[in-house]
């Protein structure tokens, strides 16, 4: 085993891997708690029970996912990187797909399943690195922005800080209500938590408000804290029935659903792979070794998810938590895969986890999200209007996809009236085109 992962060689052993490994569980906990919330659409009241996915079953198919694609991260490509579904695509997947565009979740998954199909191929060929060049550094910067944006007004929504207003669309809600004064206590603690750089602060922070709100009485006591585990019969293999109906899943619709799904996912994994290698001391000079096998680990999570019945899996950027606590191999990719197994026997804890326990957990995710502002040029305007329009389109739309089709409609313009067009990707005027034609028939 220690061979295999070249423990010498990294300067590293057992102890730091299974701490490294332990803390970057515990930094991407939450999405245990968050994610079947978010599928089930639980902050929407008035949606019909009948058209909600199962939050027993994505649970489970949560804590599988991750595990099974932390395992493959750490064997195949020996990366102390973990994997989970991501934040803003489990967004995408329930606020845009099922909410907005009434697609049923059933087809939603199936969507899923087409991507990571397109993700395995585009990666085994070597041109998803390819296409992922293609895109301006500038727009995927901004990307990871909006949908920071976006996650942090979906919690203060889910919270009640912000609240509709009949005149200017939203409010300051009633910061005396019980639920929402909860909410921000745990938006307090979280940042004091963060602040102070506890790895953790983002799952220690919900647990803390969720004691509180026991406490106080704004949340019920749990019947149980260990317990069965739920059944995954709902959602699993449910991805597969959506190919009964190809004209659902290959209507233009599902196209933008899974270019988007594609596109998000490009540059969540991309961007981790390479934060994470730097800091791990993995990277030589520019290159990224074995990336391909990241990659590869990556998309073959994204078809094991869509089958087990949750939104795309991703590389989580909190493994630098677990690199900052010694990991450095793949080895605590493993640790994290066992623990994510062992989660699936507290299910009934979720009963605690209400929107004000997991609005603090939205909100602070989105302003580390938005950190990447910092990497946008906006002193040049051809790229800041893209940019611009790609981030706030997101959260004022209510919609991911809206939001990277607006920008990617605008900066093949911006940039051919500056006199650059020769700099700007054949595969960007194809998705000028692709976009052009979501807003003429979709929108």
């Amino acid at each position: 085993m220690r061979k295999y992962f070249e423990f010498d060689q990294l300067g590293t052993s057992y102890r730091k891997e299974i701490i490294g490994g332990l803390t970057t569980f515990l930094s991407m906990a939450y999405i245990l708690i968050v994610n079947p919330l978010t599928l089930s659409l639980a902050s929407i009241k008035d949606f019909p029970d009948a058209l909600r996915i199962d939050s027993g079953a994505v649970f489970v198919a949560t804590a599988l996912a991750a595990a099974i694609g932390s395992l493959m991260m750490g064997i195949i490509a020996k990366f102390p990187i973990a994997l989970a579904p991501g934040m803003g695509l489990n967004a995408f997947f329930a606020f845009t797909v099922v909410l907005t565009y009434k697609v049923p979740w059933q087809t939603a998954l199936s969507g899923v399943l087409v991507a990571g199909v397109i993700f395995v191929l585009l990666s085994l060929s070597g041109f998803r690195e390819k296409i992922i060049n293609a895109i301006p550094t500038q727009l995927k910067h901004a990307v990871g922005a909006g949908i920071g944006l976006f996650i942090a007004f979906i919690g203060l929504q889910s919270a009640q800080i912000i609240v509709k207003n009949d005149a200017t669309l939203v409010s300051l809600g009633d910061l005396t209500k019980g639920s929402t004064l909860l909410a921000v206590f745990g938006i307090f603690i979280t940042v004091i938590l963060l602040t102070r750089g506890l790895n953790a602060a983002v799952f220690i922070g919900m647990v803390i408000t969720a004691i509180v709100g026991m406490i106080f009485g704004v949340i019920d006591l749990p019947h149980k804290v260990v317990g069965a585990v739920p059944s995954l019969s709902p959602t699993f293999g449910v991805a597969f029935e959506g190919f009964s109906h190809p004209h659902t899943i290959f209507s233009l619709q599902m196209v933008v659903v899974i270019l988007t799904f594609l596109f998000v996912a490009f540059f969540d994994t991309a961007g981790t792979l390479v934060a994470v290698a730097h800091q791990a001391g993995i990277m030589k000079g520019e290159v990224l070794p074995r990336a391909g096998r990241g990659l590869f680990a990556d998309s073959m999570s994204i078809v094991v998810g869509a089958i087990l019945g949750t939104s795309p899996t991703t590389s989580y950027v909190e493994s630098t938590a677990g690199v900052a606590a010694g990991a450095r191999t793949g080895f605590a990719s493993i640790v994290v895969a066992i623990l994510f197994v062992l989660s699936l026997f507290f299910f009934p804890l979720l009963s605690v986890i209400t929107a004000p326990v997991t609005a603090p957990a939205l909100i602070v995710v989105g302003v580390l999200m938005v950190a990447s502002l910092k990497n946008i040029e906006w002193d040049r305007f051809e790229i800041a209007v893209p940019a611009f329009f790609t981030i706030i389109a997101m959260p004022l739309t209510y919609s991911i996809s809206t939001g990277i089709a607006t920008g990617f409609v605008f900066y093949p313009i911006t940039m051919i009236i500056k006199g650059r067009a020769k700099e700007v990707h054949p595969l960007m005027y194809f998705l000028f085109v692709i976009f052009l034609c979501y807003f003429i028939f979709l929108v």
